[in-house]
């Protein structure tokens, strides 16, 4: 019998918010099992972490989706990583491809993303993990 996985692997691309927040909605999941989670942001999600958008739900045309989120108190994304980060059992990372093709690099110092990597560190740090999310 094999050990059981020990963290978990989320790559997010998309900024929509219902992506960002499934993807650290996993994360949550896998540190409250006691697992470590590590959040991986490219493209769209990281310019949402640059920009600091985190608190509002924006459901592009679905008003009664953003109601029903609220009225239920489902946490915001900002919500979600401050959990994750509190853990001690999380991972924030960009991509720094990513940030050059946003021509965001000024924007990284202040962006509370404390580690940036590209795709061959990336994949050494990712390399045989099984639980993996691309978001």
């Amino acid at each position: 019998m094999s050990a059981p996985p020990t963290h978990v692997v989320v790559f997010l691309h998309s900024g929509d918010y219902d992506r960002v927040h499934q993807g650290l909605s996993i994360a949550a999941a896998a540190v409250a099992s006691g697992r470590r989670a590590e959040v991986y942001l490219f493209w769209w999600a990281l310019e949402r972490f640059l920009d600091g958008a985190l608190d509002d739900p924006d459901f592009m045309g679905r008003d009664d989706v953003t109601n029903r989120f609220e009225s239920r108190g489902m946490p915001t994304l900002r919500a979600l990583l401050t959990h994750l980060t509190d853990s001690g059992r999380f991972t924030l990372a960009g991509c720094t491809g990513s940030l050059g093709a946003l021509g965001a690099e000024a924007r990284a110092d202040a962006s509370g993303i404390a580690l940036w990597l590209g795709w061959s560190a990336i994949l050494q740090r990712t390399a045989g993990v099984t639980d993996r999310f691309y978001l």
